[in-house]
């Protein structure tokens, strides 16, 4: 397993992270115990030193089973990382209420990163206001938390000025090989670089995205010398990167696992040779071309208040995209008849203003709702 150290803390990590958002489930949507605990452990066994999950993951499920996971032993092993969720703190007190509930709920007496969770903008000026830096200053002297940290979801602008705003010791954000351009950019992570903030990556694969490219992408891959299935290579361009430490995959089952443990039994110090640089950026520009509104399915924008299942529209649309279809009737009309369709939005913009992806959701379903409706 590739070994990493956050740079400031000088704490050992791994380059592989496992990320607790896609727990395997059972038919009645709850996460599947049994199976959940035995991959984190298999994964910490394999040699995954990073664990990270949150307070709303699995419909606030997941914490619990992580903190099961980690019994026998296993939390010494790893370090810890849960997230503030910042929309719900309302006054100064309820930061520290919520995570003595999260560090109940973990079985836990402190974690190794506490999050502020997917700041932008308008949560940096309302944790300002409610004076999050005391707070931080407070949990890190009880003893609750060892390293303040914030995951990201905004413009490159915004990332630099929540960056300066406080002493970090981690910074959790999105990259992957289609979004060097957004949110943070690449020109973001390197400047936490500079600043010695380690690099923690989420969505390394697109909300699945990468890992099932269309019949395009899959002809770039199979016509490099080099074989490495697409996941290898999403995972590749990204550990190459000095200042990424930890790269976080949710795995959902001990297939992914082991596959990924596989992948990142390799060296932190390797690169990407010119010919394998330019054969990514092609990949990139063949799935721009693509895709219609890159939604990840992280599911910040529900429940909608008419029961619009956006992630379920959104995804089953971009990938008939990717498979060269022009749609997914069949799909589309089984959300319609749970009435889950596009046909219900009332433009109220709920799912908007919570969207880490900043996406144009009313307009995306006005114009999907179009294409299956004609």
């Amino acid at each position: 397993m590739m070994t990493t150290t956050f740079p400031g803390i000088e704490r050992i990590s791994s380059g592989l992270g496992f990320g607790a958002m896609r727990l395997p489930t059972q038919a009645d949507g709850k996460i599947d115990q049994a199976e959940a605990i035995r991959m984190i452990r298999r994964a910490i066994d394999g040699g995954v030193r990073y664990v990270d999950t949150a307070y709303p993951y699995h419909g606030g499920e997941s914490e619990l089973v992580v903190g099961k996971a980690l019994q026998d032993g296993y939390r010494d092993r790893v370090l810890l990382a849960t997230k503030l969720p910042v929309w719900k703190v309302e006054k100064e007190e309820d930061m520290m209420a919520l995570l003595d509930e999260q560090l109940q709920k973990l079985q836990v007496d402190h974690v190794d990163f506490y999050l502020l969770h997917a700041m932008d903008r308008e949560r940096l000026a309302q944790m300002r206001k409610l004076n999050y830096r005391k707070f931080l200053d407070e949990a890190v002297a009880q003893g609750k938390i060892r390293y303040p940290a914030f995951s990201f979801h905004d413009n490159a602008d915004t990332f630099l000025e929540i960056l300066n705003d406080y002493d970090w010791k981690m910074c959790q954000v999105q990259m992957n090989i289609l979004d060097g351009n957004t949110q943070a950019t690449l020109n973001g992570i390197r400047e936490a670089g500079r600043k010695g903030v380690g690099v923690v990556v989420m969505e390394p694969l697109r909300g699945g995205l990468l890992a099932n490219p269309p019949e395009e992408v899959k002809a770039l891959y199979d016509a490099f010398p080099v074989k490495r299935s697409p996941v290898e290579w999403a995972f590749r361009y990204l550990y190459t990167m000095p200042e990424v430490i930890t790269i976080l995959s949710g795995m959902s089952t001990m297939e992914q696992v082991e596959d990924n443990l596989r992948i990142f039994s390799v060296d932190k110090g390797e690169t990407l040779t010119a010919e394998e640089a330019a054969l990514l950026s092609e990949v990139k520009e063949t799935y721009l071309r693509r895709t219609k509104t890159r939604c990840t399915g992280c599911s910040y924008c529900q429940p909608c208040p008419r029961g619009v299942k956006i992630p379920a529209i959104f995804q089953g649309h971009d990938n008939a995209l990717l498979r060269g279809e022009e749609k997914n009737q069949k799909h589309y009309d089984a959300l319609k008849e749970n009435k889950a369709d596009a046909s219900l939005c009332v433009a109220c913009r709920k799912c908007e203003r919570q969207c880490p992806q900043h996406l144009p959701i009313v307009r995306y379903l006005q114009e999907i709702r179009a294409v299956y409706e004609a």
